[in-house]
């Protein structure tokens, strides 16, 4: 059932090309229950010589494709050498998987980057999962192919493997400016269905190989569920120790959905009224136990529930650690710890509300957090 196949096409790589597979791709992966695909990840320790860094394992998504199990968050990265520098570290490191977004600003620095590994011969397109993000001042239908060219246009790519609605909500295009959202600036005429068939059309025709959302609650992306026969292959989500969103990875895992963690070590970051996850004694103890390092407990925890996660560093030794979470697994006593630090939506930090009054849209998807205040 399990074997080591590794692409030696490129010698000078031929370690960063090698996979953990299972006989279950030689299967229609629409079949096939994502969380047993997910074996490929969290048995890789009990199975014999576990892989390293470069040997990423994969999750199945119901549109028939492979996602990297672990991909590098970009957000907030726009100065052309800071992610020249992120991206050679990551790409030497073994990733294949990087998360981005139109409204991050950087599609065009991680457009060049690639083409220059692809131009040098170093990575074949197939080796590569780009995930980038319909924004949410595009949010009706005839916006999708404009925007998705644009982000093609931008990475230097004929298709990405995931594109996500990025937003449930909508904002008016001119609310948004160069990065900036006006106050009130809120588009209530949402249509899901509207711009999920637009989606579908761009999977159709081959610049998305599967399409997804991005945080969205139960009743939304069960909305689209009943009402197209494309269902979204992945949801992305604010995940992490203190919000580990267990009812809705649930109601993922129930509907194949494979779910991606954003913020997974907690974004030290943000706004918060809480401690940092990294400086909870029972992360640093289990951390000390494995002889690993703290963000390495979190993410594999996260990992051992077969969610994807996409850390953010630009730091290349961070980078390194981040990614070399296979070769340790946490035992039952570990996980019902860090289970046990779980605060529901209390451990939330991002709430969305700095995006033009988002919390006043109908689409507004935590409708717990409406008078809360403001985080990001």
């Amino acid at each position: 059932m399990r074997y080591r196949s590794c692409d030696n096409s490129t010698a000078t790589n031929a370690p960063m090309n090698c996979l953990w597979r299972t006989d279950l791709e030689h299967y229609d992966l629409r079949m096939v229950p994502l969380y047993l695909c997910v074996t490929l990840a969290v048995v890789a320790v009990a199975s014999g010589a576990p892989p390293k860094a470069g040997d990423v394992t994969k999750v199945a998504l119901n549109s028939g494709t492979f996602m990297p199990i672990v991909g590098l968050g970009t957000s907030k990265v726009t100065d052309e050498r800071e992610m020249e520098q992120t991206l050679d570290a990551a790409l030497e490191a073994g990733y294949r998987h990087i998360d981005t977004a139109t409204v991050y600003r950087n599609e065009h620095l991680i457009g060049k980057v690639l083409k220059r590994w692809l131009s040098e011969g170093k990575l074949k397109r197939e080796d590569l999962f780009i995930t980038t993000k319909l924004p949410l001042y595009a949010m009706r239908a005839a916006d999708v192919p404009y925007f998705l060219n644009e982000s093609l246009t931008k990475l230097q790519l004929d298709y990405v493997d995931m594109y996500l609605i990025h937003m449930p909500f909508a904002v008016k295009r001119e609310a948004y400016s160069d990065g900036r959202f006006d106050d009130n600036g809120t588009d209530p005429t949402t249509d899901h269905l509207a711009i999920w068939k637009a989606m579908v059309a761009e999977k159709e025709a081959g610049r998305a190989k599967a399409l997804g959302v991005s945080n969205f609650n139960e009743t939304q992306i069960e909305r689209i569920i009943k009402n197209s026969p494309v269902p979204p292959a992945n949801l992305q989500v604010e995940l992490h120790l203190y919000h580990q969103q267990k009812p809705l990875v649930a109601f993922c895992k129930k509907n194949n959905i494979a779910v991606t963690a954003y913020a997974p070590i907690g974004s030290p970051n943000a706004k918060r009224n809480l401690p940092d996850l990294f400086s909870l004694p029972e992360v640093k103890a289990i951390a000390q136990k494995h002889n690993k390092t703290t963000a390495e407990v979190l993410l594999r925890h996260t990992v051992q529930r077969g969610i994807i996660v996409i850390p953010k560093s630009s730091n290349p030794k961070r980078i390194s650690q981040n990614i070399d979470i296979f070769d340790f697994a946490l035992d039952d006593n570990d996980v019902a710890t860090l289970d046990a630090l779980d605060k529901g939506i209390d451990g939330k930090l991002f709430n969305m509300k700095g995006f033009a009054g988002a919390e006043n849209h109908p689409e507004y998807p935590w409708p717990a957090l409406r008078n809360t205040p403001q985080k990001a």
